[in-house]
């Protein structure tokens, strides 16, 4: 099997922990593995760095210094394993066989990484690379980076390019857990979770996988989070499942969109929670939910529109916080997602612009941290799926 290995900081933040992420991949290795390992710089280097530059400076001189913590992490490592008899080298940018390059913007060359990566794959049989994480090579042996959680870029970037069959993300946590056990009781691994979910988490804090490393993520390429502790890289921890695709999509039946209004509601605990439940008790799926001043808009199917404009009157009838409800239909929902789409400033002016400019009325849009949907008259949805298709 075809794996690579990513140590985080913490995994390397000592000459113990050294030696252990060392132990693991010899143990790999010797079991008749082929590995290729991306390291971060030790414990908090990059930060203890970036903190010290405290006068002015450029980016080349600023990512020449940041770069310094990766160096001495991959040198480390390499010599932990030469001196347990595994055939190591180290690569960083500016290496003769580096792989990851970038452009004049900054941007990741695809073409020329992927080339190099599988020059470097060719030599697994025999030989374990340990890159520097974070790091890349830009136009004439610039030193750049790849921003933050550059390290799980590299790694998962590696693995796709390299025709991996597993992606090791090694850290300081057991996996991706239920809830963080600094602050819940009863926290616990979860053994596998999709990319969609992972990515939405990761934007709104979870820091497990950066979220720019798993839009490298192919069906075919297995991703997996274990703690450092563990010792074994081939088992254990959680696995990330799925594909990630940028996707706009047409819901293909029209929903009913029931809005509830009320002067209080902003103020009057439970409201939602009444709501929802009573919907839920009657089995009638929400597919979206979105909230004003005085309003709760709920989309539902819209063959269940009457029976649950009914079930939401009489939550209405039984509440003072509540005035009234009212029903419009059909509507239509078209979906665009996207994990990137977080790190592009003004993409919702540039998605709703040019419905705008077709005199599309835009009856909603709900936003998440890797999604945007739109909501408009069904007699409008092809016409919104084409303008929108052409963006992406």
């Amino acid at each position: 099997m075809r794996v690579v290995a990513k140590f985080g900081g913490t995994s390397l933040g000592s000459g113990d922990r050294i030696n252990r992420a060392a132990d693991s991949i010899a143990a790999a290795v010797e079991d008749g593995h082929e590995i290729a390992v991306v390291a971060s710089a030790m414990g908090s280097t990059t930060d203890e760095l970036l903190d010290e530059i405290s006068f002015e400076t450029d980016e080349a001189d600023r990512a020449q210094i940041v770069s310094m913590g990766e160096r001495t992490s991959v040198r480390m490592l390499k010599a932990a394993l030469s001196a347990r008899g595994i055939d190591a080298i180290f690569l960083e940018p500016g290496s003769e066989r580096w792989p990851v390059v970038t452009d004049e913007y900054g941007e990741v060359n695809v073409e020329e990484t992927q080339k190099r990566a599988q020059e470097v794959a060719a030599d697994l049989d025999g030989t374990v690379p340990v890159l520097t994480g974070f790091l890349a090579e830009g136009p004439e042996g610039s030193i750049t980076t790849l921003g933050r959680g550059g390290s799980d870029t590299t790694a998962v970037m590696m693995g796709k390019y390299m025709d991996a069959d597993e992606v090791v993300i090694v850290t300081d946590v057991e996996g991706v857990m239920t809830g963080d056990p600094h602050v819940v009781e009863g926290a616990r691994n979860v053994g596998e979770i999709s990319v969609d979910e992972l990515r939405n988490l990761s934007f709104r804090g979870a820091e497990v996988v950066a979220p720019s490393a798993l839009s490298y993520k192919g069906g075919n390429l297995d991703v997996r989070v274990v703690h450092y502790q563990h010792g074994d890289l081939l088992s254990g921890g959680t696995s990330i499942e799925g594909e990630f695709r940028n996707l706009v999509d047409l819901r293909e039946r029209p929903l009913a969109c029931l809005t509830v209004a009320g002067r209080a509601i902003r103020n009057e605990p439970g409201v939602f929670n009444h709501l929802s439940e009573a919907l839920a008790e009657s089995d009638v799926n929400v597919d979206a939910v979105a909230s004003g001043m005085d309003t709760i808009t709920f989309y539902i199917d819209e063959e269940e529109a009457e029976r649950a404009e009914n079930i939401l009157h009489r939550e209405v009838i039984a509440r003072d916080a509540l005035s009234s409800v009212t029903v419009d239909s059909p509507i239509a929902v078209i979906r665009v997602t996207g994990g990137e789409l977080p790190n592009q400033p003004g993409i919702i002016s540039e998605i709703v612009n040019p419905l705008a400019e077709a005199r599309i009325h835009l009856q909603d849009i709900i936003t998440s941290a890797t999604s945007v949907a739109l909501f408009v008259d069904w007699d409008d949805r092809e016409e919104t799926l084409e303008l929108t298709q052409d963006l992406f």
